[in-house]
């Protein structure tokens, strides 16, 4: 006979209280943990809000420690299959050492009330917290249906995460910056950029990168080609073919993620030119693709599989607990990886 499940259990969270005190989440984890900076009268209404629902704290952790099986949710929608193959090769390799089952699911939609269905649908899988990849780390529909549920949740790649939430990046400022200052050293002049899916905030945190390094060389920021993309390789050839078209075309292309950045080399090779003598190419991510591809993409490494790996813990971290008390963040490190796609622009 099968365990029955949490929900199932009609366990209640740290949010039930929360709503039937009228309060916030984290004035009833201050409340269970003994914090003295709650008013009485707030006290002794999340008291009898514990009380009416029989809430027992640490249910998740006491869970955990009879050796029960943890289910982990991850809800993913992402256009770039190298970057969710690095993704789940460490979600997996965490949840494998862990001990618990990473339930997968993909939410198709784009439109919020389709987001919101699938994140309603998934719930009823009975997971005990879920990981939100990029896109949906930045969805507001997801994140609501799970605090409705009682769920907790930790962002990966989320630029600007809300008060309470968890959540795991690198700084993409920095990172665009830097990739930037490389071309700029190497002598190029003329840098087109393809900014990623504006749903996102790392894309803005990129193209910000950009443009920082740009103006700190004293260069005309107006005149630097700049096309929309959508982290899709098509999306990716649309803006390439926009900038070559370009009476002053640039002699160096950068790509806010790998997938755009092939198809950057795609366009130039089937126009004839050569990467990098005739034009440099370089992108973001460092995915399997960027060492699959001629010549090999010189880009920016943003560590995914550890991501991953850190977003599980935390979230276990968290059930145990069973609150969430502060804001908690990681922010990993980058690494600039050099390789053949990019060289200085060619010589007039």
């Amino acid at each position: 006979m099968s365990k029955p499940s949490r929900r199932s259990r009609g366990s209640i969270t740290v949010q039930d209280v929360a709503r039937e005190a009228g309060v916030s989440a984290m004035t009833v984890s201050r409340v269970v943990n003994g914090g003295t900076n709650v008013r009485e009268a707030t006290r002794e209404a999340v008291l009898a809000a514990i009380a009416k629902l029989n809430y027992s704290p640490n249910s998740a952790a006491r869970s955990l420690a009879a050796g029960e099986a943890t289910q982990i949710g991850l809800l993913y929608s992402n256009p770039s299959a190298a970057y969710l193959s690095q993704f789940l090769i460490g979600a997996l390799a965490a949840a494998r050492r862990a001990g618990c089952h990473l339930v997968l699911e993909a939410c198709e939609g784009e439109r919020p009330e389709e987001q919101a269905e699938a994140t309603r649908g998934f719930v009823q899988t009975h997971v005990q917290g879920v990981i939100l990849p990029p896109p949906l780390s930045e969805s507001g529909p997801v994140r609501a249906e799970l605090e409705a549920a009682g769920i907790p949740w930790v962002s990966v790649a989320m630029g600007l995460p809300p008060e309470g939430s968890l959540n795991v990046r690198i700084d993409d400022f920095a990172a665009a910056c830097a990739m930037t200052k490389h071309l700029l050293d190497m002598g190029h002049r003329r840098i087109g950029f393809i900014r990623g899916n504006p749903n996102q905030t790392s894309s803005a945190e990129r193209y910000r990168g950009f443009c920082a390094a740009i103006e700190e060389a004293g260069l005309d920021l107006a005149a630097m080609p700049v096309e929309q993309g959508y982290f899709t390789f098509r999306s990716g050839i649309v803006a390439s073919e926009a900038m070559l078209d370009l009476p002053n075309p640039p002699t160096a292309i950068f790509a806010s993620n790998d997938d755009m950045a092939a198809a950057a080399v795609g366009v130039a090779h089937r126009r004839g030119m050569h990467v990098p003598q005739d034009l440099s190419v370089v992108g973001f991510d460092d995915t399997a693709l960027a060492t699959t591809m001629w010549p090999e993409l010189t880009t920016v490494r943003q560590p995914i599989a550890t991501m991953a790996e850190a977003a599980l813990t935390m979230l276990l971290d968290e059930l145990r607990a069973d609150v969430r008390t502060e804001h908690a963040e990681q922010v990993l490190a980058h690494q600039l990886i050099v390789r053949e796609s990019c060289a200085p622009p060619p010589v007039a």
